[in-house]
């Protein structure tokens, strides 16, 4: 179902392994950067990394500055997972993993993601836009409590916020405000939250969260203990498929190629709505891609030797 590990590793040529970045996930992005690196080098690939932001320079200056071949991209949020340097590696005729520039732009921009998504007729949780315009009074006639708020460019659950009463929305909005001056209201919700990780056409093994907080933050992501990962989803094989089936439809619509992960919840009527698409995600050891991927028989040089593979330009 997948390439192999043992792809010659000399005809990748020397590869840059692209992490770290300017954005709030720069730390994440520089732990997910070393793992994939060690992965490669593991593997036998002549790979090096290249820190953007780590010097005085600026992103594309390092990046002209820089012998490589092709690129392993693994920086997170924007400046990176947002089309901008996939946009500056195609001028420079460098193959890279991951999606193009306008679905690298869509994954991270969340509200045309999701209004692609409605019209393509896919299910996603209703929602309103928050700005200095916004009638809060009418986004809770609409949506009621409880909601999500969240920055629509930010990821690692970065700005976001559950909230109960207009003073909680008054206080996520101006918050989440601090990242982005688009912020999106979510309806809540309720029931389990999955994630599904994608490689080459193909949906991983679907994993369930569980994590006692409000939701899956940042702390629950990248530090707590108390978070649990869950091949046993609850659902049977019908609802697995579909909802495999799900992730890859809307990985297609948005344009996105050769790995990331979809992430959706279940709601109380059992209908699966999709919250995001991940065109970069985390490669930590606390990340799903990585799990998913293991219990699928994939080890982790496999997996980024597999990624790296499908590099384009």
């Amino acid at each position: 179902m997948h390439k192999s590990a043992s792809t010659d590793a000399a005809t990748f040529g020397r590869v840059a392994v692209i992490m770290g970045g300017t954005s709030a996930e720069r730390e994440i992005s520089l732990r997910s950067g070393e793992a994939v690196l060690n992965g490669l080098q593991g593997a036998g690939v002549d790979a090096f990394a290249i820190d953007l932001g780590s010097s005085g320079a600026s992103p594309v200056a390092q990046l002209l500055d820089s012998e490589f071949d092709r690129a392993f991209l693994i920086l997170h949020g924007r400046g990176g997972e947002d089309g901008t340097i996939q946009g500056v590696l195609e001028m420079m005729g460098k193959p890279y993993t991951g999606s193009g520039v306008a679905a690298s732009a869509l994954g991270m921009d969340k509200l045309r993601c999701k209004q692609l998504w409605q019209g393509a007729g896919l299910p996603t949780p209703a929602f309103a836009v928050l700005d200095e315009y916004a009638d809060l009074a009418e986004v809770e006639a609409v949506l009621g409590y409880p909601l999500m708020v969240k920055p629509a460019h930010e990821g690692s659950s970065i700005g976001m916020s559950k909230v109960r009463n207009r003073s909680e929305l008054e206080t996520a909005f101006a918050a989440a405000r601090e990242y982005d001056r688009c912020v999106l209201a979510e309806q809540w919700v309720n029931g389990p939250e999955f994630t599904i990780a994608l490689l080459n056409g193909q949906a991983l093994p679907v994993i369930r969260l569980e994590t006692p907080h409000d939701f899956y933050d940042f702390d629950a992501k990248y530090s707590a203990g108390d978070t649990h990962y869950h091949f046993e989803t609850g659902l049977d094989v019908e609802q697995t498929a579909r909802l495999q089936q799900l992730a890859l439809r809307a990985f297609d619509v948005a344009g996105c190629r050769a790995w990331g992960r979809v992430d959706a919840m279940m709601d109380a009527d059992g209908h699966f709505q999709l919250l995001e698409v991940n065109t970069a995600p985390g490669m930590t050891d606390h990340s799903l891609v990585p799990m998913a991927a293991a219990r699928a028989g994939i080890d982790f040089e496999q997996l980024v030797v597999n990624i790296l593979a499908t590099a384009e330009g």
